[in-house]
């Protein structure tokens, strides 16, 4: 690792520590640790561990595992996110891991993950496993071109499992440090087949997909989208007799990784910028919009000024009654867009700079990319 590279450290948390004050509550009521505890004054609990070698097991999993990362070099002080869970103990420990890390020299940050409880499991598995995955790739993104880690230490097993899989597909190092054994174990980044042109395909189903609380009818994904290389990345839910879609936690860390991917390759991929003489305003065919016309218009025209290699966009389809979900996606060849505003539904084709024998998979990619961040 580069001495002068800033450092980004994902660290997952558990309780660990509570248990630990706990018991120290036992054996030396009287201490200030132990009264700080009881009063639940977290910010005097971190002035109090402060004053305990790092490396006691009374500081809990997370102080012990980042102080023996630190002395074996396997990272240095930079950003640290701790990820904790959906539970009063998990936010009141990161709460004072936040305080003491920075008075350690970190940037620290505490992120509440939505649905990582145990007290429910579906909420656990549905939403906790897929929000961790989540959390894991939005902090990667953030970090840029910076060294990352993964600390794996705390929290629940499973997390390690996410954790892992994460590190992995995203190439970046996971550690894991055993409360009974003093070295720490490395779970380097390994080489993963994943197909990177299957995911720009079909990124507007998984853009909406990883949405909060996202479950999707199947049929309008079925046609153009839908590959059945997919079934192990979602959940299928029977509702009244209709299938609906949910991405798994396998199918986040699957979306996460390629979001990352993207991001930092796209450039390279992308068409070249239209010239003036090749770009026209927006069209729409004699399809009745009424009130539509207007927002319609106004989607396309941002649409085409704020990706610079669209030539101009006309419209195929238009169905008052017929809400869908807006996306992009591959259509004969072409770029279709999808555009909803929850009570009608109408297509396009996107004419972009690429010739007939570009693949047009960025583009669908980049587009689907440019709704999630749009706020029209």
């Amino acid at each position: 690792m580069q001495e002068n590279m800033r450092h980004t450290t994902i660290c997952t948390v558990g309780t660990s520590l509570l248990a630990n004050l706990k018991g120290l509550c036992n054996s030396a009521p009287d201490s200030s640790l132990s009264r700080a505890y009881g009063a639940k004054d977290w910010s005097k609990v971190a002035t109090e561990l402060k004053k305990c070698k790092p490396t006691e097991r009374l500081c809990g999993a997370e102080i012990n595992s980042v102080t023996d990362l630190l002395t074996n070099d396997y990272i240095t002080p930079g950003c640290l996110h701790l990820l904790h869970s959906d539970t009063e103990d998990g936010e009141d420990v990161a709460v004072t891991l936040k305080e003491y890390f920075d008075a350690h020299g970190w940037q620290a940050t505490a992120h509440r993950i939505n649905g990582l409880r145990d007290a429910d499991p579906k909420a656990f598995r549905t939403r906790g496993l897929r929000n961790l995955a989540k959390a894991f790739g939005e902090r990667v993104r953030e970090a840029g071109g910076d060294y990352c880690a993964i600390n794996a230490t705390g929290g629940y097993k499973a997390q390690i499992a996410i954790a892992v899989l994460m590190g992995q597909a995203l190439g970046i190092p996971v550690y894991y440090k055993h409360e009974r054994f003093d070295a720490i174990i490395p779970f380097p980044p390994m080489p993963v087949a994943l197909d990177f042109s299957l995911w720009q395909r079909a990124s507007g189903m998984f853009f909406i997909l990883s949405q909060p609380g996202s479950c999707e009818k199947w049929e309008q994904f079925r046609d153009g989208e839908w590959d059945e290389r997919f079934e192990p990345l979602v959940n299928r839910e029977d509702i009244d007799g209709t299938p609906y879609l949910e991405l798994s936690a396998t199918g986040q860390i699957f979306h996460e990784t390629f979001c990352t991917r993207f991001q930092q390759s796209k450039a390279g991929y992308l068409p070249r910028e239209a010239r003036e003489t090749e770009r026209s305003h927006p069209s729409l065919g004699n399809h009745g919009y009424g009130q539509a016309r207007n927002p319609i218009q106004r989607y396309l025209e941002n649409l085409s000024r704020e990706r610079p290699y669209i030539r101009y966009c006309h419209s195929t389809y238009w169905n008052p009654d017929l809400p869908e979900s807006s996306r992009f996606r591959l259509r004969d060849k072409e770029v279709e867009g999808i555009y909803s505003n929850g009570t009608w539904c109408m297509k396009f084709r996107v004419i972009t700079t690429a010739n007939e024998h570009d693949d047009l998979t960025p583009v669908v990619a980049d587009l689907n990319d440019w709704i999630k961040n749009s706020r029209v």
